[in-house]
């Protein structure tokens, strides 16, 4: 079964301006979510809600730098196996798998690329 995006996070250095941004520029809608200055992005029609995404502070990463650009998660059925197969096509695995409570399991890889993107377990009966 093919895994699927399921999320993204737009990092910002100001969350106000991004949010009037995008909300002026796309149209997204955003939900007050979790700590101050995090949003819950709304993409499409109220009705199917669009992709999930997040609007957030930005934050050090690993390496000790900002995250600059999007942040993408794909939704899979086994992380540890996913991870696994990570290693195995010349990805490497740079966060340990820790858990977002009601939410499911985050690890982040680097493809052979050197992008940086998460992977989620999704914790059964989450709804987007």
């Amino acid at each position: 079964m093919p895994n699927h995006v399921r999320h993204f996070a737009v990092h910002a250095d100001q969350v106000e301006r991004a949010r009037s941004f995008y909300e002026n520029v796309f149209g997204w809608r955003f939900e007050p979510w979790g700590p101050p200055n995090f949003y819950l992005i709304r993409t499409g029609p109220a009705e199917d809600r669009g992709l999930q995404g997040a609007l957030q502070e930005r934050q050090q990463t690993l390496n000790g730098s900002g995250m600059r650009g999007y942040e993408c998660t794909i939704g899979v059925e086994d992380l540890d196996a996913v991870l696994a197969l990570i290693a195995r096509f010349g990805g490497t695995v740079v966060s340990r798998p820790f858990v977002i409570e009601g939410v499911g399991r985050l690890a982040f890889f680097e493809d052979t690329e050197a992008n940086r993107v998460g992977a989620m377990q999704y914790d059964p009966g989450y709804a987007f």
